[in-house]
């Protein structure tokens, strides 16, 4: 059963920018939020969105990643401009529904290279 659809992943060069989707079906999105895991690293919560709209980012990517959602599309955003090589990982999608029952993404690779 896939709820969550993710997409915008894939190789750019340091200081590129990328949008990550997270798509929704079959359930409507309460709160969300963006981890990430790099190779040999423990996975790291990267942003959260409340469902009015409320934010929180990891101190490693403050001020260069946005997480948005539109509720209309039942989609959550990730934005990331000025990207470095340390953000090389595998992105998860996470959210929960208005019942409070959490659902993760596949994961989409975000690799940042020259």
């Amino acid at each position: 059963q896939v709820q969550l659809k993710e997409s915008g992943g894939g190789l750019v060069q340091p200081g590129g920018s990328l949008r990550l989707s997270c798509a929704a079906s079959r359930i409507m999105i309460n709160s969300a939020a963006w981890y990430r895991q790099a190779p040999g690293k423990e996975r790291e919560l990267v942003a959260s969105i409340t469902s009015d709209g409320a934010t929180n980012y990891a101190d490693s990517v403050k001020g260069r990643f946005t997480i948005s959602r539109d509720n209309a599309e039942n989609t959550v955003y990730l934005r990331m401009v000025s990207l470095s090589p340390l953000d090389t990982a595998v992105y998860y999608c996470t959210t929960t529904d208005y019942g409070w029952t959490s659902y993760w993404g596949q994961g989409t690779q975000v690799t940042v290279s020259s």
